[in-house]
C-alpha cells in the first residue's frame, strides 16, 4: 500500500528530478492597472459607438422639449446595429461605414432623433420625426399637415406673431411633398427657430444615429440657480 508523502522521510518526499508545482509570477501593479485601463477604454468605445452615447444640446431649436445646456443620452441601438461613419477618423475601404448592418426597430413619427446632418456630415443634429416614407407633409401658415389633415402637434412651440408670417418662407409655408423610401422628414419643436427639413430636405435613414431618451444633466450658463444647474431636469425622459 502506498504511504502518504507526509509520512516519508524528508529526503524522500521530493526526489531529485521530480516536478513540483509553482505559482505563476505575479504581474506588476503597473501592468495590472494598464491592462484594466485598456479593457475599460475598449468597453467604453464599444458602448459609445454601438449602444449609448451622451450629447450636449447647443441650440434652442428643440425648445421647450430640450434646452440649451441639456446633456442627453441617445440609444444608438434603438433602430439597429449601425457602423460609425469612421473609426477615429479612419475609413477603411470596403466597410459600409455609416450604414445599418441590421435593424431592430422602426423609426416612428414623434421620435426625437440624433442624425448626421445631410448637408454637412461633420455635424450631428437633433430633431423630431414628423413624417416617414410614404407620408405627404405640408406646412400652411405654420400649421403642419400630414397626409392632407392637420397633424396633432403637442410638442410644437411658436414664438412669432401672425403678422410676421410670410408665404415666401418655407418656415411658414412648405410643400406638399411626399417622403421617399429610405428617408424621413424632421422638424425642430421650436418651429420658428429651427433649421430643419423645411429648408434642406429629407434625412436618409442610414444617417440616423439613435433615439434620444433621457436628460442626465442640465446646465444653464445664463441662470441664477445654485451652480447654474437645472436640478429639476435631472432624469427627465424625452418624449
Amino acid at each position: 500500500m502506498a504511504e502518504p508523502a507526509r509520512n516519508l522521510p524528508k529526503s524522500q518526499q521530493h526526489p531529485a528530478g521530480a516536478e513540483t508545482s509553482a505559482a505563476p509570477p505575479r504581474k506588476s501593479i503597473v501592468r495590472e492597472y494598464a491592462e484594466a485601463l485598456i479593457i475599460a477604454f475598449v468597453l467604453a468605445v464599444f458602448i459609445r459607438t454601438f449602444f449609448i452615447q451622451a450629447y450636449k444640446i447647443p441650440s434652442g431649436s428643440m425648445e421647450p422639449t430640450l434646452l440649451i445646456g441639456d446633456h442627453i443620452l441617445v440609444d444608438k441601438f434603438a433602430y439597429g446595429f449601425r457602423l460609425p461613419d469612421s473609426f477615429f477618423g479612419l475609413s477603411i475601404p470596403g466597410i459600409p461605414w455609416g450604414h445599418y448592418l441590421f435593424r431592430t426597430g422602426s423609426i416612428h413619427r414623434g421620435d426625437v432623433i440624433v442624425f448626421v446632418f445631410p448637408p454637412d456630415p461633420t455635424k450631428d443634429f437633433i430633431k423630431r420625426v414628423i413624417a416617414v416614407a410614404g407620408d405627404t407633409v405640408a406646412v400652411k401658415n405654420a400649421v403642419v399637415y400630414l397626409n392632407g389633415k392637420v397633424m396633432p402637434d403637442p410638442h410644437a412651440h411658436y414664438s412669432l406673431p401672425a403678422d410676421e408670417r410670410t408665404p415666401l418662407s418655407p418656415r411658414d409655408n412648405f410643400g406638399p411633398v411626399k417622403v421617399p423610401q429610405g428617408k424621413i422628414f424632421v422638424m425642430g419643436d421650436n418651429r420658428d427657430r429651427s433649421y430643419d427639413s423645411r429648408f434642406w430636405g429629407f434625412v436618409p435613414i442610414d444617417n440616423v444615429e439613435g433615439r434620444a431618451f433621457l436628460i442626465y444633466w442640465s446646465w444653464n450658463s445664463d441662470g441664477s440657480g445654485l451652480l447654474h444647474v437645472r436640478w429639476d431636469r435631472f432624469g427627465m425622459v424625452i418624449h
